[in-house]
Order: C-alpha cells, then structure tokens, then sequence
C-alpha cells in the first residue's frame, strides 16, 4: 500500500535564503510517521494506552532539490527494513517539491520503547500489524537480531 501526505509548507519552514530549513524535512517525515500509524488504527493514544513509544537511532537526510518559500511537499512512506518481531524498522521517505521533483530522502532506524522500564520492546500484539500494509522500498532487508 502507498502512504504519502502532502503538505502545505509554512514560514517557519524557511531560512533567510528562502528554502526549506534542513530540520524540517526531518519534522515532516516524522509527522508523517505518526499519520501512517494512525491510519493502521494506532493513534497517540493507542501508544500511552500501552505506554510504549518509537524511538529512533539514527536519522540521515540527503537533500536533491531545494523547496523555496510557498511550495507544497509530498512525503511518502516506505519499510526499508523489519526485524521478525517488529521489535526493530527501518523507513525510508521521499520528499517530493511542488512540481514533484526529488527533494530530500529521510532515512530512519528504530525500534521501540516501553516507556515505564526505558527498555527497548516488542510491540504488543495490538501493534504487531502496523506494518503489515506498508510498501517496502527497493533495498528492503530483513533486521536480523543478533
């Protein structure tokens, strides 16, 4: 299944150079991910409800294209990688300008995190499908547990 948002993009978005600020493409991609679980019926508050949470260990930007000032984005969704028990993910996203040209690829590593004991977790059962649904990119590879 294809996931993309697009964005109306806003003047905090923006440097002085009237481009998109590096940090931002971070935080669409990071809205995105929350909008994605959402729509596989895991919201906010299913996350406390279990008291569980996404963490990341590493977030790596490349830029392709700048977004000027008053364009609009569309980021997309796609699993790079997953552990057999989900425990662990890996998602890439594309940011798209507004004549849909590459802008930037945000790639994440993460995993889960049981927020009582600051642990890292196995998603309950509830959350187990959240990426059942999700396209996998063209370099998707299973995270082996070691």
């Amino acid at each position: 299944m294809s996931f993309k948002v697009t964005f109306t993009t806003k003047w905090a978005d923006f440097d002085p150079n009237r481009h998109m600020r590096h940090t931002a493409y971070n935080d669409y991609a990071a809205e995105l991910r929350v909008r994605y679980f959402r729509d596989q019926n895991f919201s906010i508050n299913d996350f406390t409800k279990h008291n569980i949470g996404p963490i990341l260990f590493t977030e790596e930007t490349s830029f392709r294209k700048e977004i000027h000032l008053g364009e609009n984005i569309t980021v997309d969704f796609k699993i790079a990688g997953l552990s057999k028990n989900n425990e662990r993910w890996k998602i890439t996203h594309q940011i798209f300008n507004e004549a849909g040209k590459l802008s930037a690829i945000v790639k994440v590593y993460g995993a889960w995190i049981d927020l009582t004991k600051r642990k890292l977790t196995t998603p309950p059962k509830e959350a187990q499908h959240l990426f059942d649904n999700a396209e996998k990119s063209e370099d998707y590879k299973e995270i082996i547990m070691t």
